[in-house]
């Protein structure tokens, strides 16, 4: 769990996080008025219990709001027609091409970080330096690197074998990528008014407990101790701000293009199983980002201003990201704004949501919308490398516009072929995914 006084606060609980001010979830514990009294009996009661009623904010909340200070593209595709003609007719192809570039941009940002993940920011800049690869600009080796400099920093043990150039063959397993799978599924099931008990219930029946981590596994092992959602994502989860959330948000933005606030509200329901507070707004913000940039016509710094109108400005997660993106517009020099954000945010445990979800944010800024240096300044930051790069490829994926925009490098290798233990989803080609993916965009 990490060091310092903030592991300190979330392992003793004089914080939990909880969503904005005015959602059901953000009520003062026990006996705190007559909201929460409302809640804990009678036929309320009863509708969350059994699953008739995620907990989700309510209409008018802050996080359910479309991101009216998103700027004018972003405003003019909150809702209504305009979203609906992005998700069907001639609009469909065009927004299929683009989710196969999104998912391929996932893919491939997921595989860059994944041999230097857990590596201290100096390992991943000593391991690319000694094969010339700084600025990072291609997939990491082992060749040629100096067994002192591979001593004092080994590659991921598990990822090692199939992530460093000379190794990939296809796209391995990697909870980056099943997370988005089960969300494909759960849209397939239960449509996009899912609640978040069948979230759950999909869990349960589909996800191997032991492909859980962080605050995902505790999560599911209050499910199996008997325990229902929002309680699942409190009860003695030291790391409910955690980043498993965000890794989980893409889908909802890929199926609400032109609507962040819809896609956010999907992704509160999807994250409130394991996550409150920054873990969650964190969610909401690369929901809301991608199903702007899911249009075809925002630039990066469209999609993050909608991300951002949906998260709490006075958040610790609003705040970062403000800073993410005003340090990458500072400095010319991404090291330099690494090193910044580093010193500003390295309290934090490396896969907290807080300095994740800034560093994303830079790293798309400073790249302005470039595949390949979104990809890599994610990963290159250091942190939770895989699921930063993951993000940042998918919502770079999108802003391409589809497969053939991404460099050849960067795709080959991945041989349209993604593992994974979901359901029956091993060996799917990511055209296949981004098919399933605009049919659930195109469903009411």
């Amino acid at each position: 769990m990490g060091t310092g006084q903030e592991a300190t606060r979330l392992r003793t609980g004089q914080e939990a996080p909880a969503p904005p001010a005015g959602t059901r979830t953000a009520q003062p514990p026990n006996n705190a008025g007559p909201e929460a009294a409302r809640l804990r009996t009678g036929p309320e009661a009863t509708r969350l219990r059994t699953g008739q009623e995620a907990p989700a904010p309510p209409a008018g909340t802050r996080t359910a709001q479309p991101p009216n200070n998103a700027g004018p593209e972003a405003a003019r595709l909150g809702t209504g027609q305009e979203a609906t003609r992005l998700r069907t007719g001639p609009e469909a192809a065009r927004l299929r091409t683009r989710l196969e570039a999104a998912w391929l941009g996932r893919a491939v940002g997921c595989l860059l970080g994944k041999p230097v993940e857990k590596l201290p920011l100096e390992g991943i800049r000593a391991l690319a330096r000694a094969t010339g690869n700084w600025p990072l600009g291609d997939w990491f080796t082992a060749r040629g690197v100096p067994p002192d400099v591979l001593a004092a920093y080994p590659w991921n043990r598990r990822s090692a074998p199939t992530s460093l150039a000379e190794n990939i063959d296809g796209m391995p397993e990697d909870d980056d990528l099943n997370y988005p799978l089960l969300g494909l599924l759960l849209l397939q099931r239960h449509g996009k008014a899912f609640t978040t008990a069948d979230v759950a219930r999909l869990w349960l029946d589909e996800l191997p407990a032991g492909r859980t981590f962080t605050a995902e596994r505790i999560a599911y092992r209050n499910l199996l101790l008997g325990l229902e959602p929002p309680a699942t994502a409190t009860h003695h989860n030291p790391f409910r701000e955690w980043i498993g959330a965000l890794i989980r948000a893409d889908v909802h933005g890929w199926t609400n293009p032109g609507d962040p606030a819809a896609a956010a509200a999907q992704a509160y329901r999807d994250a409130a199983l394991t996550h409150t507070g920054n873990g969650v707004y964190a969610a909401l913000f690369v929901a809301a980002a991608t199903a702007t940039a899911a249009t075809g016509r925002a630039d990066v710094h469209t999609a993050l201003r909608a991300g951002l109108a949906v998260v709490p400005p006075r958040s610790r997660l609003a705040e970062a990201v403000r800073c993410g993106i005003r340090t990458a517009g500072q400095e010319a020099d991404f090291d330099r704004v690494v090193d910044r954000l580093h010193a500003r945010y390295g309290h934090y445990h490396w896969v907290h949501a807080v300095p994740n979800t800034a560093l994303i944010a830079a790293a798309l800024t400073h790249a302005d919308g470039d595949f390949t240096r979104s990809v890599c300044h994610a990963v290159s930051g250091g942190w939770d490398t895989d699921s930063n790069g993951a993000t940042a490829g998918a919502l770079a994926g999108l802003l391409a516009g589809s497969a053939d925009a991404l460099p050849h490098r960067w795709t080959a290798p991945l041989k349209n072929r993604l593992a994974t233990t979901v359901a029956d989803f091993d060996g799917i080609g990511f055209d296949t995914l981004a098919h399933l993916t605009a049919q659930e965009a195109a469903r009411s």
